[in-house]
């Protein structure tokens, strides 16, 4: 993982996180999502609201009245892999699903409105990464970061850098900066802000995955919200261990979607 050095947090102040290209918003699609808000219920505090219903039910989860992310339900007959998807700021997703598809990568789902929230489409990247794209109206994407139960950093894990990285520069403009300590691990800015990462770590994905954008989430105790998570029916892949931002864990939620978990250092 890597951190916006000297900023208020990873994905920027509330203004920025609509510059183009930015995370603004992180979604996950499951079979049973009542059981899944009694989870993320209970690990992170959230609370929920309906959300548009394209996509079949959906809700939005708040944390203190402020979203922070959305849950909806895939239908009984779609058996799509479990996992929190980032989307993307845009002006224009229709042009930027057009420049995703030019550049190689899949437009899988849109673009299409989300009532008057505003419109989107869900993509894959040329390895197969699954991503969205927005383009904000009534919904301004997650209004707060920065504090436990909320997204804090998202990466693509992925089997190398420089192909895949070069596409996601040339659909949303960022600007690229090595990790000086592993060349194939690089850190996505815009206007100066690291916003994002790629890497790539080869054949350590994990086999049934592939690549894959990991989402982090804040906690105020790594080690504490992994005893929560057992007791909740989620699982531990990645033992909490402290790293240069803070102390780092990998985990399942009990549909099997990966996130990961960062205590901050203060």
């Amino acid at each position: 993982m890597t951190e916006a050095r000297g900023s208020a947090g990873p994905i920027g102040e509330a203004h920025a996180r609509h510059t183009p290209g930015t995370p603004c918003w992180v979604s996950l699609m499951v079979h049973g999502l009542a059981a899944i808000q009694d989870f993320y219920a209970a690990l992170f505090g959230w609370e929920f609201q309906p959300g548009p219903p394209q996509l079949g039910p959906y809700v939005r989860a708040l944390l203190d009245g402020r979203e922070v992310a959305g849950i909806g339900q895939l239908p009984p007959d779609r058996h799509l892999p479990i996992a929190w998807t980032p989307y993307l700021a845009s002006n224009d997703v229709d042009l930027t699903a057009e420049t995703v598809r030019l550049c190689g990568g899949t437009v899988g789902v849109g673009p299409l409105d989300a009532v008057e929230a505003g419109r989107l489409a869900i993509c894959s990247d040329p390895s197969g990464a699954v991503f969205g794209i927005w383009q904000t109206a009534a919904h301004r994407g997650t209004a707060v970061t920065g504090v436990p139960g909320t997204p804090a950093w998202n990466e693509l894990l992925t089997f190398e850098t420089v192909n895949i990285a070069k596409f996601y520069e040339t659909v949303f403009a960022y600007e690229e900066e090595t990790v000086s300590a592993d060349p194939d691990h690089v850190v996505l800015h815009i206007d100066g802000r690291p916003v994002a990462a790629v890497h790539g770590v080869g054949n350590a994905l994990p086999r049934d995955r592939g690549p894959h954008w990991m989402t982090y989430f804040e906690v105020a105790d790594t080690d504490e919200a992994l005893v929560r998570i057992v007791d909740l029916g989620g699982h531990v892949l990645k033992p909490a261990h402290d790293g240069p931002h803070g102390r780092v864990a990998t985990v399942a939620d009990p549909e099997g979607a990966r996130f990961s978990l960062l205590q901050r250092r203060r």
